[in-house]
């Protein structure tokens, strides 16, 4: 079973920037893909950041250019940089690790990020 844990979390105005961190722990074997999802009040959990295995990434069209999904396997930890933050970046963020498509981990509780303009 895997365990996830997202930080960073906060209140930020627009313009500002923020790094979210998940720290992976447990099974962690045929994880080949680290991904951040996301989910705003009233709406559906989307795809923010993918990267897998190679380092290749891909990104929702609505954070290119703003956001960097990156991985320290000695830490076990997947981040999230998010630069240039808007209003509508505001959600909950939850990582999750896949093999392929499936996810290995339960979704947890998440990191609030909250945006002001």
């Amino acid at each position: 079973q895997v365990q996830l844990v997202e930080s960073g979390g906060d209140l930020v105005q627009a313009g500002g920037s923020l790094r979210l961190s998940c720290l992976v722990s447990g099974s962690i074997r045929g994880i080949n893909a680290m991904a951040w999802f996301r989910q705003a009040p009233g709406k559906q959990r989307e795809l923010v950041a993918r990267i897998n295995i190679g380092d290749s990434t891909n990104y929702a069209d609505s954070v290119k250019g703003r956001f960097t999904i990156s991985r320290d396997n000695a830490k076990n930890t997947v981040y999230l940089q998010m630069n240039s933050l808007k209003p509508e970046d505001t959600a909950v963020y939850y990582c999750n690790v896949f093999s392929g498509w499936i996810p290995l981990g339960s979704w947890g509780q998440g990191t609030q990020v909250t945006v002001s303009s």
